[in-house]
């Protein structure tokens, strides 16, 4: 139809934006992670909240962990992954963004007719909405990251994310804040009937946002220019050998690298499942205080993020990483010993420490893969289904003994975390400043928060890469 919305977006077969030309799509693209940053706050207040109004334990308050990161991140990724390789970006996010919106405004009926009566029935229906909006995060997430990588000059890949990412961070802690004004005081409560409005409120705003990315031509990034930005296969070793020769299977650092990641991504999660849990079990908070201690606690997260970073231009990852969980090991002892708000703020302390592992893990365990890089980037990012398998074993163990003792669990992640980075650390030269001869970097799929960073060891002899391949 003459008029009509402009869907295709002009390409970028080759080279990328700079300066002003960034600007708009990277305000975009800003947008899609602060949605989704909003969104995982909101979902650790839902636990309790659920667990007040709908008088469930806190082993089924956690089936929303496992819809959200089993559902939506494990099995609806690859999906996404493959929408992105034959749509584009733009067609990926636009899908993204409906999914969420679907899942947020069902929401309202589902908190509308909800009954205590049929109070399971009801938190399966909440858990359903969630697997939607999850489904629509996963897709977001794996659109986004990379788009924000590819999209600009290759060199300043990595600022360009973790800014990016730091709006993540604040919109995070804004969800608990609104919680604790909304859920937590009052005859909210007792009631789900805010709920409706905060996520037809989250439903508008992905509708609006849906909207601009659907009325701007968004620059794509041809198959061909990204094929050509990235560095597998050239990586040689003293002898010539290609590195990450032999089968996907015998990569050895790249499988326990995934276990790491796994048991990271379980123990961040139930940590801040837990928290409101924590706070008004073991200390004297009420739920509404709880919540905002939990957005303080993600602020905390968000600080870390950008200290960390700083401290990575002057440390090697693996030993910043070393020392980072070995002091969240001592710190998680202690939150399962301790009593009293004290307690809390060693637990508040835990999120600073998180900050910097889980790209970490992901350079560490997708490092000198070769030809299996891109496949093997796909199997760390799977590492988020922890975050499925981790909160419901916590919840049982804080049903049938206390909440403090189930924290045991997440102490469990940290110290596989520990044995992972030290042993890696230990085999790869033992260095203590920032190894700085880096073979390339590459935008990591699937929406990892990130840029692939190889670095090459004392012993390996870089072959230049050939980036440019005849057709």
């Amino acid at each position: 139809m003459a008029g009509g919305v402009p869907i295709v977006a002009p390409t970028l077969a080759s080279g990328f934006l700079r300066g002003k030309q960034l600007v708009f799509p990277l305000s975009l693209v800003i947008s899609l992670f602060f949605l989704w940053g909003f969104s995982y706050g909101l979902l650790d207040v839902l636990n309790k909240h659920f667990q007040t109004v709908l008088d469930i334990t806190k082993l089924q308050s956690t089936g929303l962990q496992v819809v959200y990161f089993g559902g939506g991140y494990l099995l609806f990724s690859p999906i996404a992954a493959e929408v992105m390789k034959r749509k584009g970006y733009k067609i990926t996010i636009l899908m993204g963004l409906s999914l969420y919106s679907l899942g947020a405004v069902f929401f309202w009926p589902t908190a509308h007719f909800s009954t205590y009566e049929h109070r399971i029935a009801s938190f399966g229906g909440f858990c359903a909405c969630t697997l939607v909006i999850a489904c629509g995060l996963a897709t977001l997430e794996t659109a986004a990251n990379s788009y924000a990588v590819v999209i600009g000059d290759p060199a300043s890949a990595s600022a360009r994310l973790q800014f990016c990412q730091s709006w993540n961070g604040v919109a995070s802690f804004i969800g608990p804040l609104i919680a604790s004004k909304f859920f937590f005081t009052g005859k909210n409560e007792h009631s789900l009937v805010n709920v409706q409005f905060v996520y037809l409120a989250v439903s508008a705003a992905g509708v609006a946002i849906a909207i601009l990315f659907l009325v701007t031509k968004l620059p794509e990034v041809s198959e061909e220019m990204l094929n050509s930005s990235t560095t597998e296969n050239f990586g040689t070793d003293e002898f010539g050998n290609e590195l990450g020769q032999g089968p996907l299977y015998k990569q050895y650092n790249m499988i326990f690298g995934f276990i790491a990641q796994f048991c990271y991504v379980g123990a961040q999660v139930t940590i801040a499942s837990f928290f409101i849990n924590y706070a008004t079990e073991n200390a004297t908070f009420s739920s509404a205080q709880a919540s905002n201690l939990l957005s303080y606690a993600l602020i905390t997260f968000t600080v870390g993020r950008f200290i960390a970073t700083a401290l990575a231009t002057i440390f090697q990852a693996d030993f910043l990483l070393m020392v980072y969980s070995a002091i969240a090991i001592a710190l998680n002892a202690v939150i399962c010993s301790a009593k009293g708000n004290a307690a809390v703020g060693v637990l508040i302390a835990i999120f600073f420490l998180e900050a910097p592992m889980y790209p970490t893990l992901f350079t560490l365990g997708t490092a000198n893969l070769g030809r299996h890089t891109r496949r093997g980037a796909g199997i760390l990012v799977m590492g988020v289904s922890g975050g499925a398998v981790f909160p419901p074993i916590q919840g049982a163990i804080a049903d049938s003994v206390n909440t403090r003792i189930s924290y045991v669990v997440p102490l469990v992640g940290f110290v596989y975390v520990f044995g992972y980075v030290t042993f890696h650390w230990l085999r790869t030269g033992r260095n203590i400043m920032r190894v700085k001869d880096v073979i390339g970097a590459f935008p990591a799929p699937y929406g990892v928060d990130g840029v692939v960073e190889i670095h090459a060891p004392k012993d390996v002899k870089v072959e230049e890469a050939e980036l440019s391949r005849s057709s």
